[in-house]
């Protein structure tokens, strides 16, 4: 069984009550996902972020085909940190972690997420060239827009 990891940091020139009050909106998700992606909520977006929230989404990652997400925020603690983790989707493993820290300046955003692709080895073959790289550039879409919307990070 291999799990894999993506760790992403990023700083940006805001507060920590800005990112928090971002971050912890799920709507604010379909505005860091990439289009090509029908990104949609479904339920559990009514109110900001809670230990115990399921969120359920759709969301289209390859070939058009649309598949159902569902996830817990498991742990939250305002302005610092919170842990989601899927119930249902494409996954069979999938720990996000997303911290939050104040530094000189601004903010700096901590993503750790470990997961687990389906199919056992066969999931294995795809991993690098399917899933690692469409998490990258995912995560790298964050990267720009959040930088689009708050600016960029200079000391």
């Amino acid at each position: 069984m291999k799990i894999y990891r993506l760790h992403k940091k990023q700083n940006l020139p805001i507060t920590v009550e800005t990112a928090w009050k971002f971050l912890s909106d799920p709507n604010n998700l379909k505005t860091i996902t990439p289009d090509y992606m029908g990104f949609h909520i479904l339920s559990g977006a009514d109110r900001p972020m809670f230990a115990g929230q399921i969120i359920q989404y759709i969301v289209t990652p390859v070939l058009g085909i649309k598949t159902k997400w569902v996830t817990e925020i498991t742990h939250s603690i305002d302005n610092h940190y919170f842990v989601d983790e899927q119930r249902f989707g494409p996954y069979a493993l999938w720990h996000h972690k997303h911290f939050i820290k104040e530094i000189e300046g601004g903010v700096e955003m901590e993503d750790i997420i470990d997961y687990k692709v389906p199919f056992g080895i066969l999931g294995q073959l795809v991993h690098p060239i399917l899933v690692k790289p469409k998490l990258e550039e995912i995560f790298n879409y964050r990267t720009k827009k959040l930088e689009e919307l708050f600016g960029t990070y200079s000391i």
